[in-house]
C-alpha cells in the first residue's frame, strides 16, 4: 500500500495548485517508516485553507486516494502554525 499512496501524490491532479490563498504542498514520511505519511500544505492565511477545505475541489482532489487506504484513527490531525521567519 505505501508505494501506492507514494505514486497517488507523485501523480496527484494539483487541483489544489489554484485554489486562493495556496502557496504549496510537501509530502514526506519519517526515515524509516514510509507508511507513515505526512502532508504539509502553506496557506497565506488559516481562512483560505479552510474555505477550500469545505470546497468541491477538496473532495475531487481526493478521489484519487488508493481503495482500501486506511487512515490510522487518532493520527490524523490538523495543525495550524504561523511563519515568523524564513
Amino acid at each position: 500500500m505505501d508505494e501506492a499512496v507514494h505514486t497517488a501524490f507523485s501523480e496527484r491532479a494539483h487541483l489544489v495548485d489554484d485554489a486562493p490563498g495556496f502557496l504549496g504542498l510537501e509530502v514526506m514520511h519519517p526515515v524509516g517508516k514510509p507508511a507513515e505519511v505526512w502532508l504539509v500544505t502553506r496557506w497565506t492565511d488559516e481562512q483560505s485553507y479552510r474555505t477550500w477545505h469545505r470546497g468541491h475541489t477538496y473532495h475531487a482532489s481526493h478521489q484519487s486516494i488508493p481503495r482500501g487506504l486506511k487512515l490510522v484513527r487518532g493520527s490524523t490531525e490538523i495543525q495550524v502554525f504561523n511563519v515568523f521567519a524564513h
